[in-house]
C-alpha cells in the first residue's frame, strides 16, 4: 500500500512539472503615467509593491493522479528601477529593470501550491509615450502609451506589449488621469523536454486611474485604481486551466499620499505655474527655460476588491525628477 501511495505521488509530481507555463492576468507596476514631456527633463523612479493577504490558490483533481491549479498572478513584493527621459515636448522614453517574488508557477505538490519563489530579477521593460494633446492648468490631454516588457531567464515565460490612451484632466487643485491599456502576450519557448508547451497568447484589458486633490505645492492626497479583466473573449489558446477556474480578473484601489519637496525651492521664478508634481507640464504656453530638480514620495495602501487580488498591496514609490 505504502509503495502505491509513494509510486502515486512520484505521478503527480511528474504531471505537475510537465504542465505547459501559465499565463495570469496582467499585473503592472502600481503607477499612474501622465503626459509631462519636455526636451532634456530627466527622470530616476523606484516602483515598490509588497502585498497581503494572498488569495488561496484553487485546484481541481482532473483524473485520478492528475491535477490542476489556477494561474492566478500572485506577487508577495515587486521592486521596479527606472528612467525617463523627454526627447521633445511631445515624446517621452522609459528604460526599466524589474525584481519579483511571485508565487511559483510549477508547485510540485498541493503542500507547495501557495509558497513563493525567490525574488528574482524578472524583467526588463521599454516604455514611449507620445503626447496628442498636451494638458493644460484647465484643460484635457491625450496621449498614446506604448510598453514591452520582456522577461528575464524563463524560457516559457511569454513578453507583454502594452498599448491604449492616457487621458488627463486638470480643473483648480484637482486632477484626473486615465491609463487604459491593452495587454498582448508574446512568445515564450519551450524548456527542454516539455513537449506539453502551448503558447497563450492572449489579450488582457488593463486600467490605472488616479483622481487627486493637490492640497499645496508640497502635499496631494489621491484615490487610485489598478485592475485587469483577464482575457478579453477568446483570444489565445484558453485551455484546460480556464475552464476549470473561470477568468482571473484582479481590481485594488485606495488612498495614496504623495510628498513633493525642492532642494532649490527658493530659487523658483515667481512666474513658474504653482503645484506638486507634473507642475512644470501644466504652463499655458510655454515651459520655463530653467529647470527644477523636485523629489516626490508617494506612500499608500491599495485594498483588493475581489476575490482573485490580495488583501492589501502596500506601495511606496520615489520620483527624483530634473
Amino acid at each position: 500500500m505504502r509503495a502505491t501511495c509513494a509510486g502515486l505521488g512520484i505521478i503527480l509530481a511528474m504531471i505537475l512539472q510537465a504542465q505547459p507555463a501559465l499565463a495570469g492576468p496582467a499585473v503592472n507596476q502600481f503607477e499612474v503615467k501622465d503626459l509631462q514631456s519636455a526636451p532634456g527633463d530627466l527622470e530616476f523612479q523606484s516602483q515598490n509593491a509588497w502585498s497581503a493577504g494572498q488569495p488561496l490558490r484553487r485546484s481541481a483533481v482532473t483524473a485520478p493522479g492528475d491535477a490542476a491549479f489556477d494561474d492566478n498572478t500572485v506577487i508577495k513584493q515587486r521592486e521596479a528601477l527606472e528612467i525617463q527621459l523627454g526627447v521633445t515636448d511631445w515624446f517621452r522614453v522609459r528604460f526599466g529593470v524589474e525584481f519579483e517574488q511571485e508565487r511559483l508557477d510549477d508547485p510540485s505538490s498541493f503542500a507547495d501550491a501557495d509558497n513563493f519563489a525567490p525574488i528574482k530579477f524578472d524583467e526588463v521593460a521599454v516604455e514611449g509615450v507620445v503626447v496628442f494633446v498636451k494638458p493644460k492648468a484647465d484643460g484635457i490631454g491625450i496621449g498614446l502609451l506604448m510598453e514591452y516588457g520582456s522577461p528575464v531567464g524563463e524560457m516559457e515565460a511569454p513578453s507583454e506589449f502594452y498599448v491604449g490612451p492616457i487621458l488627463e484632466s486638470h480643473t483648480g487643485p484637482w486632477s484626473f488621469i486615465a491609463n487604459l491599456m491593452f495587454v498582448k502576450y508574446m512568445g515564450g519557448k519551450a524548456a527542454p523536454g516539455n513537449d506539453d508547451f502551448v503558447r497563450d497568447e492572449k489579450w488582457d484589458f488593463s486600467y490605472a486611474t488616479q483622481l487627486e486633490y493637490e492640497i499645496s505645492r508640497h502635499w496631494g492626497v489621491a484615490l487610485e485604481a489598478y485592475g485587469t479583466f483577464d482575457r478579453l473573449g477568446n483570444t489565445g489558446t484558453p485551455g484546460e486551466n480556464r475552464a476549470l477556474f473561470g477568468d482571473l480578473d484582479q481590481h485594488r484601489a485606495g488612498t495614496i499620499v504623495y510628498y513633493t519637496f525642492y532642494p532649490d525651492e527658493n530659487r523658483v521664478p515667481l512666474n513658474r505655474t504653482s503645484g506638486g508634481r507634473g507642475a512644470v507640464a501644466l504652463s499655458d504656453d510655454a515651459r520655463e527655460d530653467e529647470k527644477e530638480l523636485s523629489v516626490a514620495i508617494g506612500t499608500g495602501v491599495l485594498f483588493g476588491l475581489n476575490e482573485n487580488t490580495p488583501d492589501l498591496t502596500y506601495k511606496i514609490s520615489i520620483e527624483v525628477e530634473y
